[in-house]
């Protein structure tokens, strides 16, 4: 009977052996991974002094506005004679008279209203229409769905210009160019496009769960769409009403070929204003920041809902 020999032993590893496996390329020695040259610069964008950067740039970005503010607080002699900065020296030359005249002319104050009732019908029907067909293109089944969908986004990339004379020779038959419906009809088409394709996509992300829970409960596509669609798609509705908003407001091609002549939109008046009396800055001051102020009084009352976490835990 034979007795089994031993397996030989295996030595341990010396320091040599130790530093050509540190050696090796496998990684650092004290287990740490290495830090990339992207990394590197990754991190070094959450510092102070990239901060203070984007601050500056802020600042001389916003400096323009800053000028138009402290011009319309200023009159016309003291526009002519120093810079708009010269306010934080001599603080007495701001003065309330700009606005007052502004306010008093008819012209204006009439083309605010003008404007006032373009933009907000425009952006109150692209945002029902828009709503209404992006749940139909998400949760409801009907034939061509899919086709029309990209009929409809084939449509963002036509060019307004493409549609102004086609547009304006159908008005002027059935009697709406240069009338406020007629803009208003304008503006919502050519917003509708992007409004269904921006909220197709939202709604079509809200989870199914929660629409056939409501459907058990006997909820109908009436009432889904209003007590489930509508509350979970906030942010994008405000989104796209903010938009709709700034681009209506803002705009100048299609005031000045469908609105009427002699009762514009704010856009136009200012550029009547400079063509009838010349470089009256004391008058395109205070109107250009009236006209500015609106907007982004509209956009910071919608700002949290960008943010807003509307479907946070809806569904567990």
């Amino acid at each position: 009977m034979s007795t089994p020999t031993p397996a030989p032993a295996v030595p341990a590893p010396g320091k040599e052996q130790a530093a050509a496996a540190a050696g090796s390329g496998t990684g650092p020695a004290d287990g740490k991974p290495r830090r990339t040259v992207a990394s590197r610069l990754t991190s070094l964008t959450g510092g102070t002094f990239v901060r203070f950067a984007l601050v500056v740039i802020a600042l001389i970005w916003l400096m323009p506005t800053a000028g138009l503010l402290s011009s319309s607080f200023r009159d016309s002699a003291d526009i002519a004679d120093s810079g708009w900065w010269t306010v934080f020296t001599d603080p007495g030359q701001l003065t309330g008279a700009n606005y007052e005249a502004l306010f008093a002319n008819d012209a204006i104050t009439g083309s605010l209203g003008v404007t006032i009732a373009i933009t907000i019908p425009s952006t109150v029907l692209v945002i029902v229409i828009g709503s209404l067909a992006g749940y139909a293109f998400a949760w409801m089944d009907f034939p061509g769905r899919d086709w029309w969908f990209l009929v409809v986004v084939g449509l963002l990339v036509v060019p307004i210009q493409v549609a102004l004379i086609p547009v304006a020779k159908l008005f002027n038959a059935v009697g709406l160019f240069e009338t406020i419906p007629g803009v208003v009809l304008f503006h919502t088409a050519f917003g509708l496009p992007f409004a269904v394709f921006l909220l197709r996509n939202f709604f079509a992300e809200i989870p199914k769960e929660l629409l056939e829970a409501a459907r058990l409960d006997g909820a109908g596509e009436i009432r889904l769409f209003t007590r489930v669609i509508m509350p979970l798609g906030g942010p994008a509705i405000a989104s796209l009403g903010i938009f709709q908003f700034l681009w209506v407001w803002n705009d100048m091609l299609v005031a000045l070929i469908f609105a009427d002549s002699g009762s514009p939109p704010i856009t136009i008046a200012l550029q009547q204003q400079v063509r009838q009396f010349g470089n009256n800055i004391d008058v395109l001051a205070p109107g250009a920041f009236v006209s500015m102020v609106i907007p982004l009084a509209v956009f910071f009352a919608f700002q949290r809902q960008f943010v807003s976490g509307v479907m946070a835990g809806s569904v567990k």
